[in-house]
């Protein structure tokens, strides 16, 4: 089972601060590390009302600083809107500062707003897409190449090795472009984009990437009082989910992806993506989801309190933590 700790740092005008968001979040991830938490993935969006974050890479920069040995994961950076050579920069810091442990996640981003504030065309991100994995794998290589027409060398190259590229995506047609572009494809949590990826891997040769882990929630509390719990999460979990519905409507003229046009604190409660649980009931979900599997915490969704966010993580490393791997191998 991977163990994976995820933020977006939103940071809405009812919740915590930016500043303590930030914090509490180099120290969060520090406590994970200790635990033994495999991966920390960091989202990235721009131009948001509520700060989501637009700086992935300076992020897993400062929690590099902060761990050993959880990786970091870009879930995912928009290409598109980076000028390539600043990225493989980047990159390659991060890569150094965190002894090998970033695992670049990139995406072509929808919102026509963002590609507006950058000033690049959305129609031409797909495009761009490819042209940033070729740049980066030649750029990475530490020698001077050409590149549309002028003369570049990257330095420092990333040590001890390039960070792999994992691509994002949507469709069947992103998940074949990743089998050829990138070293990994990661899909928003649905099995149906996973095969389309696993046979074009096969197909050009490459390893069998193997079958799509279970994915559990992707917001899990631990309680001991769901419903108090609830009442005190809800407001940020709508707002997360109105915020997505506003976005999609922008890129695609109506909502899309998960209750989009019907959202509320009803469809909330009986979805399968949220939910609030007991140590018992967590640990009774990790026997479901079993060893070939991920299980998420997002402890400051949409700006939760810190305060109480710790008190969920405390209780999971008391009640469920030393338990939750055995008892998803023996499900």
């Amino acid at each position: 089972m991977q163990l994976t700790v995820t933020y977006d740092l939103r940071a809405p005008d009812f919740g915590t601060g930016r500043s303590e968001l930030y914090a509490a979040a180099l120290d969060q991830v520090g406590w994970a590390d200790d635990l033994g938490f495999d991966v920390v993935g960091l989202g990235e969006h721009h131009s948001a009302d509520d700060g989501y974050n637009p700086s992935s890479l300076v992020v897993a920069s400062a929690m590099a600083a902060r761990t050993r040995s959880i990786k970091l994961r870009t879930s995912v950076l928009l290409a598109p809107l980076y000028d390539p050579v600043k990225l493989a920069e980047d990159a390659a810091v991060t890569q150094i500062l965190s002894g090998g442990r970033l695992l670049l996640g990139i995406g072509a981003g929808y919102r026509p707003s963002e590609f507006e504030t950058f000033g690049r065309r959305l129609q031409d991100r797909w495009r761009v897409m490819g042209e940033t994995c070729e740049f980066l794998r030649l750029a990475w290589q530490g020698k001077e190449f050409e590149w549309q027409g002028r003369r570049c060398l990257v330095t420092p190259t990333p040590e001890p090795f390039a960070p792999p590229i994992i691509l994002g995506g949507s469709s069947a047609a992103a998940a074949r472009r990743a089998a050829h572009i990138a070293d990994g494809w990661f899909p928003p949590l649905d099995l149906s984009l996973w095969q389309p990826y696993r046979d074009e891997c096969i197909a050009l040769g490459k390893a069998d990437p193997g079958a799509y882990p279970v994915h559990g929630p992707i917001f899990l509390w631990v309680t001991r009082d769901p419903e108090k719990a609830w009442q005190q999460l809800m407001p940020h979990i709508l707002h997360q989910l109105q915020s997505y519905s506003e976005w999609t409507i922008e890129a695609f003229g109506r909502p899309a992806g998960p209750y989009a046009g019907s959202i509320s604190t009803e469809t909330v409660r009986n979805s399968a993506a949220y939910t609030v649980l007991t140590p018992e009931q967590t640990l009774q979900l990790a026997s479901t989801l079993g060893e070939h599997s991920v299980f998420y915490l997002n402890p400051l969704l949409a700006g939760i309190d810190p305060a109480l966010s710790w008190e969920m993580l405390k209780l999971y490393e008391r009640e469920v933590h030393p338990y939750i791997r055995t008892v998803a191998q023996a499900g």
